[in-house]
């Protein structure tokens, strides 16, 4: 049966980007880089809003970043903002309700999902509780200041599961989580 994980990466203090600051911090090193290499090359079908598909094709637009790995990548996009035909290669618009299409992707198909980016999408996945695996990756930076899109507000209360940790490049921490969204607090 198909899964569904949310990739995310963050500052110490959860924001996935920083006004001023480069992609990935500039804190992007070689054994994360591999790593990432080697996870485009996944079977997995890739989900996305209208913003992280327009930074993501911008970039394979205009050659700034390789991204031939997810390029061969099936890619799903939910947007009421784009329209078709999408110029990413191995990608197709979805217009409907987000959540109502990926749990019917997750029960009818034979791909596992992932996302990537996404904010919003995420949020809603992991309220609907549908949500497998929560993989975040956390750069050594706090971006009190210029933090901008804090990924976890909005959020319900989840606990988390480790099965998973990694450190890459001596200060990348990876972490990979069952999720289980709860109530409120216990007891």
């Amino acid at each position: 049966m198909p899964e569904l994980m949310v990739d995310v990466i963050t500052s110490l203090d959860g924001f996935s980007s920083a006004e001023g600051w480069p992609g990935l911090w500039g804190m992007g090193g070689p054994d994360y880089f591999a790593w990432l290499e080697q996870d485009a090359g996944a079977e997995d079908t890739v989900l996305m809003g209208a913003t992280t598909y327009r930074l993501f094709a911008g970039f394979v637009e205009s050659g700034e970043e390789d991204m031939s790995g997810l390029t061969t990548m099936d890619k799903v996009v939910f947007s009421s903002t784009l329209d078709e035909p999408l110029a990413w290669a191995n990608t197709r618009l979805v217009r409907g309700d987000a959540v109502e299409a990926v749990r019917e992707m997750l029960r009818d198909g034979h791909t596992s999902l992932r996302t990537i980016g996404s904010l919003t999408l995420c949020r809603s996945l992991v309220a609907a509780r549908l949500v497998d695996r929560l993989r975040v990756v956390v750069f050594p930076v706090i971006n009190g200041a210029t933090g901008r899109e804090h990924f976890y507000t909005g959020w319900p209360d989840v606990v988390l599961e480790t099965v998973e940790h990694r450190t890459f490049d001596g200060r990348l921490q990876m972490m990979e989580f069952v999720p289980r969204v709860v109530d409120g607090p216990p007891g």
